[in-house]
């Protein structure tokens, strides 16, 4: 059996077996090529052909236990995501000095509401009872705050935000706004 037969036939088997394992298609091209190497380097040593796929498929399975090992020893942090980690975590100090400000600006319901919540760590449901409000209009009140507070930081500063919504810098804009 030559490596062409061997190849044409279980080609898209093996592939299809590697992205049931392997989330990222580049990976599985690459386990892909490295399996066709090892085809072509040893195919001549089965003796029984009949045995041909499980061979192949052996060695595909080793080879997605070897990506994942290698994977694991490679995940190391290196000294950059450490310090950009740190930044983003500084710049988030920062604004929070001047998130008070700003929640004091608001009207005194909304002040004291997002203070209880965001600031004190009060729960949702349990402020709601508190106060004797129905929960669902809590949340869309705790909305509508969390809204004008930012309003008050767009007004204040340009945000760059991540792909997750998170602060990773800012740019103070002229002091426009009497809470900057």
């Amino acid at each position: 059996m030559t490596i062409e037969a061997v190849w044409h036939e279980y080609q898209s088997s093996v592939k299809a077996f590697l992205h049931a394992k392997v989330s990222n298609p580049d990976d599985v091209d690459d386990l892909l090529q490295d399996i066709l190497l090892k085809t072509y380097l040893h195919l001549n040593e089965v003796k029984d052909r009949t045995k041909v796929k499980s061979w192949l498929f052996q060695i595909a399975n080793n080879a997605i236990v070897d990506f994942y090992r290698e994977k694991g020893r490679s995940k190391r942090i290196s000294q950059d995501d450490l310090w950009f980690e740190r930044e983003k975590e500084q710049v988030r100090e920062e604004l929070v000095s001047c998130l008070l400000p700003f929640i004091q600006a608001l009207p005194h319901e909304d002040a004291e509401m997002l203070t209880s919540i965001e600031l004190n760590g009060q729960s949702q449901k349990a402020y709601a009872e508190e106060q004797g409000i129905n929960y669902s209009t809590l949340k869309s009140r705790l909305q509508k705050s969390r809204e004008k507070v930012n309003a008050l930081f767009q007004d204040c500063c340009e945000l760059s935000l991540d792909k997750n919504g998170s602060v990773i810098d800012y740019e103070a804009r002229q002091k426009n706004g009497k809470y900057c």
